[in-house]
């Protein structure tokens, strides 16, 4: 894996919805206060009303003017895709599907040749002030979690039908490439999962990463500057007994936190402990710590993890914990 020189502002790309304002306006916020780098951040949405919105909503943090910052609506995306994606049919249709899985597709329409593209989900939240690791030349970055979102079951196992090595513990939230995909094997992976056919599920876009992981190489961003909530066993059960969101929010080590992906429901109670107070003050974290590789997920493992659920779910483990 190579590293890119250091560009002058770190290119930063988030595909989003107006709809997701009440926990990313706290993304954005925190991204501009707390990055001791200047940004050129690149929002993409969908409709004009949405390009408004958002508009407005960058408007209101008074963006510092070393940040710069633009938001481009899905018709503008459209228009790049016409060129960029002529010969790739099975990507232009791709973009299509789900919303998420512009994520893949659509920063690279905005990105310039083998620029950078540090790529954000709209539920992180960064608590102290920090630097983005280098962006690998070749190579992917992505956030690890404990267990793997890659679903529907049906798409997993064609992928191994097909042959495709997934990277076990990825999770999305941020992800970090050169932009320089090797587009013809983008666009067979999605005809291997299942082309026009894909069940428009946003999960999808995981399975997508995850194959390009065990392509690209690269790496898993450092779990404890860069990580991802958890909905464990445990956490599920103070939920399950009352504990609010807050609560649970509190056994979270913001302070050694670079950033945080609050997936599923943690994204709703950020905003809650921001506006409690909950959180620490911002301090400082300016290392930068190595990759670790990324492990595969065999289909033997997927099969045995499978096994589990169906048996945790026979015996009524999941109605259990479910608050």
């Amino acid at each position: 894996m190579k590293l890119a020189d250091p560009p002058v502002r770190r290119g930063v790309y988030c595909v989003l919805s107006s709809r997701s304002l009440p926990y990313a306006r706290h993304a954005m916020a925190s991204l501009i206060a707390n990055s001791v780098e200047d940004l050129d951040l690149t929002l993409i949405t969908d409709l004009a009303e949405d390009k408004t919105a958002l508009v407005d909503a960058m408007q209101t943090l008074s963006v510092p003017e070393r940040h710069l910052w633009r938001v481009a609506a899905q018709s503008e995306a459209d228009d790049l895709a016409v060129g960029r994606l002529s010969g790739h049919p099975n990507i232009a249709a791709f973009r299509r599907g789900h919303p998420c899985w512009r994520k893949v597709t659509d920063p690279m329409l905005f990105a310039p040749p083998g620029g950078e593209m540090v790529i954000l989900d709209p539920d992180l939240y960064f608590p102290n002030r920090f630097r983005f690791e280098p962006t690998p030349r070749t190579g992917l970055l992505l956030m690890h979690q404990p267990p793997h979102c890659l679903l529907p079951h049906e798409v997993v196992v064609r992928a191994y039908d097909e042959g495709v090595r997934l990277a076990h513990h990825t999770d999305i939230g941020v992800a970090q490439l050169s932009n320089d995909l090797d587009l013809d094997f983008l666009d067979a992976l999605i005809v291997r999962l299942g082309g026009t056919a894909l069940p428009r599920v946003m999960h999808v876009e995981s399975i997508v990463w995850a194959a390009l992981a065990m392509r690209m190489g690269g790496g898993y961003l450092d779990p404890e500057h860069w990580h991802c909530w958890r909905n464990s066993q445990w956490k599920r059960l103070q939920r399950r007994f009352g504990a609010s969101g807050r609560t649970v929010l509190r056994s979270e080590r913001f302070q050694a936190m670079k950033c945080f992906h609050g997936g599923g429901i943690a994204k709703w109670w950020v905003p809650e402990a921001l506006a409690a107070g909950d959180l620490p003050p911002p301090s400082e974290i300016s290392e930068a710590r190595p990759p670790l590789p990324y492990e595969e997920l065999t289909r033997e493992v997927y099969d045995a993890t499978q096994r589990l659920k169906g048996w945790a779910r026979r015996a009524g483990y999941y109605r259990l914990v479910k608050p």
